[in-house]
């Protein structure tokens, strides 16, 4: 079976609802390819290793949460970028990119798929348009949480301001680069943070408040929601779906 782009485009656009978020860049098809779809590569960053292992896996469609255009951006189409999007119009690859309406939804975006992965279920939302989550956990202390965290999503973790056997018992959670979320997430009354990353500040601040920050890798914490959304979709529409996971350090 197979799909056209329109009716793609829409079916995300439906489930995402991109107008409810304001973004960093545009949310849905970033560059046109052919018009009928059968199969939907998806992954976390529209790379040119991902584009081309979509060019190898016979892709019509790659789907993605961090595409090719943010807001600020230098406009000029050279170097890297007229490489990734010379491919993508070389082979006829739409690009579908959804940012931060893939990280909020309830039941398929980074953060309720991370949560499901980590065994968290958020019961309540802060933070800028309420993008972060915050749930009950149970866990002796926050080495026990960190050891948990670095065991699922395979990889070391960065773990700040340890307070000594502090039991945890609510957990905020916000995938990617949401270090700026650490004092709301304070202020909903976590006894820990889990996100992408850390600056300089928030080691500080966990130290002099005693919740704990734990930094799980910006890539590592978003590779869950575009492959649920995407094999959603897949399902929904008789298409074929692979999701292909480009390793990222950060």
């Amino acid at each position: 079976m197979s799909t056209n782009r329109t009716s793609l485009l829409s079916a995300f656009d439906e489930l995402l609802q991109p107008e409810r978020f304001k973004d960093y860049g545009p949310n849905g098809l970033q560059v046109e390819g052919k018009e009928h779809i059968t199969r939907i590569v998806s992954g976390v960053t529209a790379s040119r290793a991902l584009i081309e292992a979509a060019i190898a896996a016979r892709a019509d469609a790659i789907f993605v949460h961090h595409g090719l255009f943010w807001r600020g951006m230098d406009g000029r189409i050279t170097g890297w970028m007229k490489q990734r999007i010379q491919l993508l119009l070389a082979h006829d690859i739409n690009l579908f990119a959804y940012h931060l309406p893939l990280d909020a939804h309830p039941t398929l975006g980074n953060n309720a798929q991370l949560g499901r992965v980590l065994g968290l279920e958020a019961d309540a939302r802060f933070g800028d348009q309420d993008l972060g989550v915050i749930g009950n956990g149970s866990f002796d202390d926050a080495d026990a949480l960190a050891r948990h965290v670095e065991a699922t999503l395979g990889r070391k973790v960065v773990l700040a301001g340890v307070p000594a056997d502090k039991p945890i018992r609510r957990v905020a959670w916000c995938t990617g680069g949401a270090q700026g979320f650490f004092e709301g997430a304070i202020a909903a009354g976590a006894d820990a943070f889990i996100t992408g990353e850390i600056s300089e500040p928030q080691a500080h601040l966990a130290r002099e408040t005693g919740v704990a920050f734990i930094a799980a890798g910006h890539h590592a914490t978003e590779r869950y929601g575009a492959p649920a959304v995407a094999a959603h979709m897949a399902q929904q529409l008789g298409l074929t779906h692979e999701f292909i996971d480009i390793d990222n350090p950060a």
